[in-house]
């Protein structure tokens, strides 16, 4: 299985009005669970726990964490115990995101907001007996490593741009890493006012310094902030979808598309240029929510 194997390509009549080649890495589908860039930011640190010995692994995120909910799968299927840290208080009722944690046998801890990242820290510093530790959304060279993949066929050469959406950075850090001159990694924040985002991709990797140029963080298109949405977000994931059959998410790849083809109306890119958007996967979070506010399943 390769990556190349989930390139599709798009055309519709904005890409053909301002003259550009459009195609995404469908990397939604490489896993049924454990699904796009996280199939890849999880691989080589799951590894590394079995290598060491080690028999549990534990990681950080919100309530509502794409990245717990494929950790936990993911270690179920590799034979490993899983504990998530989660940000916050416990809630009154579960939602579906830690119903599968659970599930899939997750042990489940909250640590209030204020002492998260404190609390974080010291345990990667000084991990429990036995235990492998995976920073929040697999940030981290060994995540970096993963995501070097995710670009690994010969077709990625032929795009002029590389679109994707941003978290932590992990997957943007190894996009940028193997994209080639005079290629372009074009970043969509998903998360307001994150303007360390480029230093923070930068310091897992000093060789990126080389790249720099090569790399744009557009820092408007996150709508309010991580995890919000709109009726705009809504109506473009369910047109995106209605129009080619692709299936969003309102937290990553929704505002990713919105955001596209936003900068598509205002000329940012190029004509005759030929554009690859990444597809990282998290439908699950849609499940958040209300039932007919998206025009389609995550299953598609």
């Amino acid at each position: 299985m390769r990556p190349s194997d989930f390139l599709v390509n798009i055309t519709d009549p904005l890409t053909e009005e301002h003259g550009v080649s459009l195609s995404m890495l469908r990397l939604d589908r490489i896993h049924p669970i454990v699904s796009g860039n996280k199939y890849f930011k999880l691989k080589y640190y799951l590894k590394d726990a079995i290598d060491k010995g080690m028999n549990t692994v534990a990681t950080f995120g919100g309530p509502f964490s794409n990245h717990l909910h494929a950790t936990a799968y993911a270690a179920i299927e590799k034979g490993l115990h899983s504990i998530g840290y989660i940000r916050g208080y416990p809630p009154s009722a579960l939602n579906n995101t830690l119903k599968d944690c659970i599930e899939w046998g997750m042990e489940l801890n909250y640590i209030p907001g204020s002492e998260f990242n404190s609390l974080q820290n010291k345990l990667i510093n000084h991990p429990p007996t036995n235990t492998y530790i995976i920073p929040m959304g697999g940030y981290g060279l060994i995540g970096m490593k993963g995501a070097k993949e995710i670009l690994a066929f010969k077709e990625a050469k032929e795009f002029d741009y590389i679109v994707a959406a941003s978290g932590t950075g992990t997957m943007a850090a190894g996009l940028l890493s193997t994209i080639y001159e005079p290629q372009q990694l074009i970043l969509l924040s998903t998360v307001k006012n994150n303007f360390s985002l480029q230093e923070e991709i930068m310091a897992l990797d000093k060789s990126l310094e080389l790249k720099r140029n090569q790399m744009k963080i557009v820092f408007d298109y996150h709508l309010g902030g991580f995890a919000k949405w709109n009726n705009a977000l809504i109506d473009q994931m369910n047109l995106f979808y209605s129009s080619h059959q692709i299936p969003t998410d309102f937290v990553y790849t929704g505002k990713m598309i919105y955001g596209f083809y936003q900068l598509l109306t205002t000329n940012f890119f190029e004509r005759d240029k030929k554009i690859l958007l990444i597809h990282s996967g998290g439908l699950q979070g849609n499940r958040s929510l209300k039932n007919g506010i998206l025009h389609f399943t995550n299953l598609e």
